[in-house]
């Protein structure tokens, strides 16, 4: 696929740099030669990989899975009084192989599916740790995606390891639970987040005792392998999917694990490979004061219930939450209202209710990360240890400390709990390796999309993302909230051609808001 020249000469520096060191290096690294009639010649150096085609969609699924309807119990997990004509819910359980660190041929996992759609094409929709499960996460934006894609693919979604249906993480004790997840969000003594400290380490102590081999195994790295045992079993050459968030890491995993099996691919609001956990972090924090901002000026063209200074507002909620509200909980709730515009009107009434002292709408919105819901663990224990097993990185509590000055700082909103997110790695075990960088250039091209105002992801570092993929072709959505597929009807449009159809998006391409 052709790269613009900006791009290839990124492509082609390091190349040079290479050749130029081996110059300088001892004789078994310079270029072979060669003698013809008497003259020496250089073999030519050796061509990078180039990107493989866009696949073709391939034979439908050949699976032996039991699935079982569940399209009332989607239905009501997904909160909806009615579903589309026609539209049917089916789910199922994969075993899949644990390959705990202690022991990578012993036991097994089970991954929960959920499927919709009349193709008979796979297509994984996978979502963030951090939020709804995947299975919802998947039934949910399925029902937004355009029919010639439901009437292409199969649409298949997963829990991710450690949550939801697949082997849930259940681990944290309540108490613990709460004061991870409330903690003030102004914190920045190291006192105070020593006894955030105190609260992790009790929680990483019982979910070690009680996941004991699992809880390492609850990582990206072997959950990558979760899909190409998935894919096996659909018995199909090639894994068509798409990846929101977090999950677009998972995806660039696969592919750097399974490059043979990487079929039309999609990331959707992916995080910068650049950065380290701190750096994600900061830029998290970052790019949900943006989106806070945008939330505030359409709050205030709507007749905003926080006044005519938002944020003013809601710093001041923050410096004094009502009694039984807790701060943490408040910052929490933003996120998952800001990752979806639909929900903006809620969080604001929702604000607005418990600067009134009534925090119901703020809990309401807080309730699946620390309680249970249904059959859904509380999802703040899969978020931690994921988090965790994922990053080698373990910050020192002054270091924290400062931090957490630092980033309140700047970020008077969010900063708080983007630092508190490091205070959980730092009894956490460290694991064997860290996560490849994404550096295929073999595989088929892949749409990279990032969203202007994004509160978990910045838009800048989803861009690094494609630039970093040698395969990657940059889109973007101006708009706000997390993931543009389904959301943002030119973004969808895109994918859709892509997916469908095999026609690649224009490099650079832009949507509007």
């Amino acid at each position: 696929m052709p790269r613009s020249p900006h791009r290839a000469v990124a492509v082609l520096l390091p190349l040079l740099v290479v050749v130029v060191t081996a110059c300088s290096a001892g004789p078994s690294q310079r270029p072979a030669v060669a003698y013809h009639d008497g003259e020496q010649q250089i073999a030519p150096a050796p061509q990078p990989p180039k990107p493989a085609p866009v696949p073709p969609l391939g034979p439908p699924a050949q699976d032996a899975l039991s699935w079982q309807d569940c399209t009332e119990a989607t239905r009501a997990e997904l909160g909806v009084p009615a579903l589309p004509p026609g539209t049917a819910f089916s789910c199922s359980r994969l075993p899949t192989t644990l390959d705990a660190p202690e022991d990578p041929i012993g036991g097994t996992a089970r991954t929960s599916l959920i499927r919709t759609g009349t193709g008979r094409v796979p297509l994984v929709l996978v979502g963030d740790t951090r939020g709804e499960p995947g299975t919802t996460f998947a039934a949910r934006t399925a029902l937004r995606l355009p029919p010639e894609v439901l009437s292409t693919f199969t649409v298949i979604g997963l829990d991710q390891r450690g949550t939801g249906g697949s082997d849930a993480a259940d681990c944290i004790p309540p108490q613990q639970r709460d004061a991870i997840a409330g903690f003030d969000p102004l914190a920045t003594e190291r006192p105070e987040l020593d006894r955030l400290l105190d609260a992790v380490r009790v929680a990483s102590q019982e979910c070690l005792l009680e996941l004991d081999e699992r809880l390492q195994a609850y990582d990206t790295w072997r959950t990558a392998a979760d899909l190409e045992e998935l894919r096996l079993e659909l018995r199909v050459p090639k894994l068509h999917a798409i990846g929101r968030g977090e999950a677009a890491r998972l995806l660039t995993t696969y592919a750097e694990r399974f490059p043979a099996s990487v079929g039309r691919m999609v990331l959707d609001g992916g995080p910068d490979p650049t950065r380290d956990a701190i750096g994600q972090n900061e830029a998290q924090a970052q790019s949900a004061e943006r989106t806070f901002d945008v939330f505030a000026e359409d709050c205030r063209t709507g007749g905003c219930p926080l006044g005519s200074d938002p944020r003013a507002a809601v710093a001041e909620l923050l410096a004094a939450p009502p009694p039984g509200l807790p701060g943490g909980h408040v910052v929490r709730a933003m996120l998952r209202g800001l990752s979806d515009r639909e929900r903006w009107p809620e969080l604001a009434a929702a604000l607005a209710a418990a600067r009134g002292g009534d925090g119901a709408g703020i809990e309401a919105m807080v309730r699946p990360v620390v309680s249970s819901d249904g059959a859904d663990p509380p999802w703040l224990d899969g978020e931690l240890i994921r988090s965790c097993n994922d990053t080698t990185l373990r910050v020192p509590p002054q270091r924290t400390s400062e931090i957490a000055a630092d980033w309140v700082a700047r970020f008077p909103l969010f900063g708080g709990v983007a630092a508190q997110r490091l205070v959980w790695c730092s009894g956490w075990p460290v694991p064997q390796q860290p996560l490849p960088t994404p550096r295929r250039p073999d595989v088929p091209p892949i749409p990279v999309i990032s969203t202007a105002h994004d509160p978990l992801q910045l838009a800048l570092g989803t861009d690094h993302l494609a630039e970093q993929l040698p395969t990657g072709v940059p889109l973007s959505w101006q708009g706000a909230g997390h993931g543009a597929v389904g959301r943002s009807e030119c973004a969808t449009r895109a994918v859709a051609r892509f997916l469908v159809y095999g026609a690649v998006p224009t490099e650079g391409m832009a949507c509007p808001g």
